[in-house]
């Protein structure tokens, strides 16, 4: 018996698999449907065949952009006046657009420009990827957009992971927070806080929803302001605690500093108020003569 040539769908095997379904086969005619496969060894791309992939390729992710900037420049225009009162019906006569669609692309077209002109790497291929943007300013659209990349391992996002980013975005408040104010901290998930769970921290800059923080021991950059809280000091008391950090880290420096004095200065690190009690300021003096950091009182 001769092999077939190529993967075939023979009618007897049609049959068999609409029988299986339910369905009546004896109105269905189908002599054979073949499948093309290409060989396991693959030839590669010469290079301007790769040149032409990538052409079109553009072509096909700009293909939503192209179809939005079009129905705009119609809509705008009013190029339909001719034949169609409202720009709805000629949509929907001329390229079967219900009126959301049109409205959708025109939206996708205009987000992608605002990407696209901010000089993003990596832009959407598809409407429905930016259609959570729209909700957005486009200042906005940008920052959402960069971190639903950023998710998707920087290739292009599926419209969950923008979903995600732009409800993240909403939910997030204004940065209300100032340089040199002193604040507490939740660590919660954050690998970056682990250990600095209540912690003190001084912000040393502010961005647009993070802050740079100091804390007794160390520094940590970019921590987003959901971490962190507001303790309400006064200025007075901010320049205290900014005192007691530079004391704290005049003692950190110390090569030798034993096991117990780092612990002290832990406990400080993590105080509820502003300045020290007295026995702790005494506790502090004694490590900072014993360590050579001053020498009288």
């Amino acid at each position: 018996m001769a092999r077939r040539a190529k993967d075939e769908i023979t009618q007897v095997e049609i049959d068999e698999i609409l029988a299986e379904a339910g369905r009546d086969t004896t109105t269905i005619s189908v002599t054979s449907i073949t499948v093309e496969k290409i060989n396991d060894e693959v030839e590669p791309l010469t290079d301007t065949e790769e040149k032409e992939k990538k052409r079109l390729e553009k072509k096909v992710e700009r293909a939503f952009y192209e179809a939005g900037s079009a129905l705009k420049e119609l809509r705008d225009r009013k190029l339909y006046r001719n034949t169609h009162t409202t720009f709805e019906e000629y949509c929907r006569d001329r390229f079967g657009h219900s009126r959301q669609k049109s409205y959708y692309l025109i939206a996708g077209a205009e987000i992608f420009q605002n990407l696209s002109t901010n000089r993003c790497q990596i832009l959407p291929t598809t409407e429905y990827q930016v259609r959570p943007l729209s909700v957005l300013e486009p200042p906005e659209q940008l920052v959402a957009w960069s971190q639903a990349v950023t998710e998707a391992s920087f290739k292009v996002p599926p419209a969950r992971l923008v979903r995600e980013a732009v409800q993240l975005f909403q939910d997030k408040p204004h940065n209300i927070f100032e340089v040199s104010e002193v604040v507490g901290v939740m660590a919660k998930d954050n690998p970056k806080l682990r250990g600095k769970n209540g912690c003190w921290a001084i912000i040393t800059a502010v961005h647009e929803f993070s802050c740079d923080l100091q804390f007794w021991n160390g520094v940590a950059d970019g921590v987003r302001i959901e971490y962190i809280k507001e303790l309400g000091y006064t200025s007075d008391e901010c320049q205290s605690v900014q005192q007691l950090c530079n004391r704290i880290k005049r003692l950190l420096i110390r090569d030798d500093l034993e096991e117990t004095a780092y612990a002290f200065l832990g406990i400080l690190g993590k105080l509820k108020r502003s300045c020290l009690t007295e026995l702790e300021d005494e506790m502090l003096f004694i490590l900072e003569r014993n360590y050579g950091i001053i020498k009288f009182k």
